[in-house]
């Protein structure tokens, strides 16, 4: 049984910091693109940091997506991720990197769905220098505890959960994703069913894409872990 079905009366939050909420005014998307740049330019060397001379990091798909942020106490920012709704050929960024599908995929309405993009959490929550954009590793680790830290797979469940709440109101069933395979396995271990649609390719690093179903999830949990439905559909 996972670690996060405990039953319902015991079922507690993960992130314990500020709030984790979605982008809605020009000065905390500012901060968001300064994130950006800092992990993808500076840290993981995903994009030439010469590109960017702002310190931003901005592209096409961001004027039609949805920014959601986790904030700590002090309103700083602990991880981030969007949302990428169609484009006006309706088409996802996945598709333009990950071109080949595994043989029988078909894929859903895109009117119905929306990609995961940019997911990443600050440096300064994730456990060990090497840990990954995503903050999730599979060995846990404790966090020494003068830094007060919390734990970034919390963070980036609290972040699914907004993204969930979302996708619920605004009539989103599917979520793709380009995922390595070690976020993949950290997902499933949290009762996350994401099915694998094509090879893997190098697409700021090796991964492939995964779709997933927001209603099998919730057919899903509602079976193996309840509380974390439970959770999951309750206002933050």
């Amino acid at each position: 049984m996972s670690a996060l079905t405990a039953e319902p009366v015991n079922f507690a939050p993960f992130f314990t910091g500020r709030e984790v909420r979605r982008v809605e005014d020009a000065g905390l998307m500012d901060k968001v693109y300064q994130l950006r740049h800092q992990v993808y330019c500076v840290e993981c060397h995903y994009l030439d940091v010469d590109d960017y001379p702002d310190g931003r990091e901005r592209d096409d798909c961001d004027v039609h997506s949805s920014h959601f942020v986790a904030l700590n106490l002090q309103g700083e920012m602990a991880g981030y991720v969007r949302l990428v709704h169609p484009d006006a050929i309706q088409t996802f960024p996945f598709q333009t990197h990950c071109v080949q599908l595994l043989e029988g995929v078909s894929l859903p309405p895109a009117d119905k769905s929306a990609e995961i993009s940019r997911l990443m959490v600050s440096s300064r929550y994730r456990r060990r220098r090497g840990d990954k954009v995503s903050g999730v590793t599979v060995n846990e680790e404790h966090l020494s505890d003068h830094e007060r830290r919390v734990s970034s797979p919390q963070i980036l469940l609290c972040m699914y959960r907004q993204m969930y709440q979302y996708s619920l109101q605004h009539d989103i069933r599917y979520w793709y994703a380009a995922m390595e395979r070690y976020l993949a396995n950290a997902l499933a271990g949290m009762n996350f069913g994401f099915q694998q649609i094509g090879p893997y390719t190098d697409y700021y690093g090796p991964v492939a894409p995964f779709l997933g179903d927001l209603r099998q999830l919730e057919d899903g949990l509602s079976n193996s872990a309840p509380a974390l439905l439970e959770w999951l559909q309750s206002p933050g």
